[in-house]
């Protein structure tokens, strides 16, 4: 995406483009925080409030965002039958994507065994809430996951409203709040390094870089794996559509570093929204695919639990014969749609996979609680970026990508 140089602007100096980039001061409070909660782990874990309080705000933005883009997108498209495909063509995609992300990751899991070690050196922690509540209820996700209650909502009001004779004039109300709610999120998102440093610090503070130790082989795993999705699988699929993953990933930057820290990918869903629309893929697509994406695609997460039923297996000398692993897919690509907007929900994804099973030990994800918090990055990032791809491939696929030469913008300011 080119933005065109205003030549009635004075050229800004490099010291001054630096300090007033987002991405530089985000970088530079993650820094801070690793610090703060490495050397003074006490007060790191004080900043629990300053992330939390960011993310809370963020999540204010949410609803309204997703409702008035899908609202406006729907009600000004006028080809209700596109609203479908659209629909259609996203969850067929999601699920052939998230299968195969589950799929890498018991390849490589099998190829590096992570759970080749000595487990009697680990630290245990409690999983008896996850164990206990190891049926996953698709009706108790949908009523605590706002983000789809409001996703269908917003389409049932933009297909209504297409049938209005006040159609007009709901349209100009309504985008004069999303100009206002957009203001707003521009605003907000100047305190994105605080949120930054705030939930880096607690991070730290509170499980310490010495945890990471005695399970680094799984975390180096688990990283290499998303790392190799990220720039093989998904990038192999952007290149298709003429877009570099390198270009893709320095335009989103911010929403990166963002989500690495506050481990927390809504604190992202927001400004992506903006950031892909502002990029070419259409209003619609934007709308739909986002939302339903962070709830139905999760490649991340997709990758983290497949590789950490291996891991288990491994760690207990478990043999798993091919039917078992193919058993293990088949579970994981139902359950694993459901690992998002409630809390504890992957444990307990992992508890139900297990206990399916019948052979691997469910008290096994005592090992992975002192670590989860490190990898919860790794599972956000490659979401944001999954759902990032799984939006440009839908709006062009669509033919509703408007910047065919898009590149990312070379100076980003506040």
């Amino acid at each position: 995406m080119h933005f065109p140089n205003d030549i009635s602007k004075p050229k800004r100096s490099w010291h001054y483009r630096v300090l007033t980039n987002l991405t530089f001061w985000v970088l530079t409070a993650i820094v801070f925080g690793v610090w703060l909660g490495h050397y003074f782990p006490e007060t790191g874990v004080k900043m629990e409030i300053v992330g939390k309080t960011f993310v809370d705000i963020i999540k204010l933005f949410i609803a309204p965002i997703i409702f008035l883009t899908i609202v406006l997108g729907i009600s000004g498209m006028g080809d209700l039958k596109k609203v479908g495909r659209i629909g259609v063509k996203s969850l067929l995609y999601f699920e052939t994507v998230t299968t195969l992300a589950l799929a890498i990751g018991i390849a490589v899991a099998y190829l590096l065994q992570p759970g080749k070690i000595d487990k009697s050196g680990l630290a245990l922690q409690d999983p008896a809430k996850y164990t206990k509540a190891s049926q996953f209820s698709w009706f108790e996700f949908f009523l605590a996951n706002p983000t789809l209650q409001i996703l269908l909502t917003a389409i049932l009001i933009g297909i209504l409203l297409n049938y209005t004779k006040h159609r007009e004039q709901a349209v100009n109300i309504l985008s004069r709040i999303s100009k206002v709610v957009f203001l707003g999120l521009k605003y907000v998102m100047y305190l994105a390094p605080i949120g930054a440093f705030g939930g880096m610090a607690f991070t730290i503070g509170k499980f310490g870089l010495a945890t990471l130790i005695p399970l680094g082989k799984l975390m180096l795993t688990v990283y290499v794996t998303m790392a190799l999705f990220i720039f093989i699988v998904l990038g192999s699929i952007l290149r298709y559509y003429k877009i570099g993953i390198l270009q893709l990933l320095k335009y989103i930057r911010e929403e990166l570093l963002i989500v690495l820290g506050t481990s927390s990918s809504e604190a992202a869903l927001p400004s992506i929204m903006v950031k892909l629309e502002k990029m070419g893929c259409s209003k619609p697509v934007v709308g739909l695919v986002i939302p339903t994406g962070y709830s139905f695609n999760l490649d991340g997460t997709s990758i983290y639990l497949s590789m950490a039923v291996i891991f288990l297996a491994q760690l207990y000398d478990v043999h798993l014969g091919f039917w078992e692993i193919t058993s293990i897919i088949g579970i994981l690509m139902i359950t694993s749609k459901g690992a998002a907007g409630v809390t504890g929900s992957g444990f307990i994804v992992l508890a139900s996979t297990l206990t399916a099973i019948h052979k691997i030990p469910v008290e096994g994800l005592a090992f992975l609680l002192g670590v989860d918090k490190f990898m919860s990055e790794a599972r956000a990032i490659t979401n944001l970026i999954g759902n990032s791809v799984a939006t440009i491939v839908i709006s062009k696929s669509e033919g509703d990508f408007t910047q065919p030469d898009f590149h990312p913008q070379q100076d980003e300011q506040f």
